[in-house]
């Protein structure tokens, strides 16, 4: 089984920060970002990792933002180890294939989510309100359900604890108009193309979400991209609308929490070996099914 790393320390590198997943250095005029194994639920870091799952996220994001590079800049600089400066050489083990040079942002304050489809907090607000974030869909929308067309639903961003959902009014009152109207428009442009790709591969892409950051007075996309962590990834031979859709992601790891008396607050209980492994294939299955490649 593949080395787990839940955590990162590399003397003489300066921590900038440790979110979920990702563990985040300051190299001056750039940042390292480090893809731990680390899972979480229910926005509790898990004491358990996930074997593959940092390289299988690092190298899908690299994936996407190669294939997307013509709708939007972006911040990735490289993830070939052998391009790095010298004085992490000595850190190939933990660094090599998990990893990413990136260009550092001024991040905008907003999660930009894209919904195809109408699953997770979504379908939530859809029962109460027949409306996602303001915006109104037809009644008598299902579970699951394709929606007329693709929407933005941006969020609030939070570290730790709950993102909530918010209008587009609210995203121009905290950025403008002009850089409001911008994000919207490529995150849905990104959605659609992503989409369109994932489904020759067999995954429907039923929503997902993205950030982005400010570089030399431009918007360019960010952080992790269409990974299993940041959008929901269904099998398509085995969508049927009307109710949840199995998924790429933690949806074993998520069942097997439900089904405790865990309170959801940490610390989280540990993982049966079995829940770790089918949750590892499920994230190597997505990666291979998309590049076509088996995680070297």
């Amino acid at each position: 089984m593949s080395k787990i790393i839940l955590t990162t320390e590399f003397p003489g590198l300066k921590l900038y920060k440790r979110g979920k997943v990702r563990d985040v250095y300051d190299l001056g005029d750039k940042l390292l970002v480090v893809s731990t194994d680390r899972i979480s639920a229910f926005d509790v870091i898990l004491p358990c990792g996930i074997p593959h799952k940092g390289k299988v996220l690092n190298s899908i994001s690299c994936f996407w933002f190669d294939l997307i590079q013509d709708i939007t800049g972006h911040h990735l600089i490289t993830a070939d180890f052998a391009q790095y400066p010298k004085e992490l050489q000595q850190y190939k083990d933990e660094l090599a294939g998990r990893s990413m040079l990136v260009k550092k942002t001024q991040v905008l304050p907003v999660e930009c989510v894209v919904r195809g489809y109408l699953s997770g907090s979504g379908w939530k607000e859809y029962q109460k309100s027949q409306s996602i974030c303001g915006i109104a869909l037809p009644a008598g929308l299902k579970e699951s359900d394709k929606l007329p067309q693709v929407i933005f639903t941006p969020s609030t961003k939070a570290d730790l604890g709950h993102d909530m959902n918010v209008s587009q009014n609210y995203v121009e009152e905290q950025i403008g108009k002009a850089r409001a109207k911008e994000l919207k428009e490529t995150s849905i442009a990104i959605y659609k193309k992503a989409g369109e790709y994932a489904l020759e591969k067999g995954i429907i892409i039923a929503d997902t979400k993205f950030e982005f950051g400010l570089f030399n007075h431009e918007i360019i996309l960010i952080d992790e991209v269409l990974t299993p962590d940041s959008s929901r990834f269904w099998p398509k031979d085995e969508y049927i609308p009307g109710r949840a859709c199995p998924s790429f992601d933690k949806q074993f790891v998520r069942d097997y929490l439900e089904s405790l008396k865990w309170d959801k607050t940490p610390p989280a209980p540990p993982l049966p070996e079995d829940v770790i492994e089918k949750t590892a294939q499920k994230y190597l299955e997505a990666y291979q099914r998309l590049t076509g490649e088996k995680l070297a």
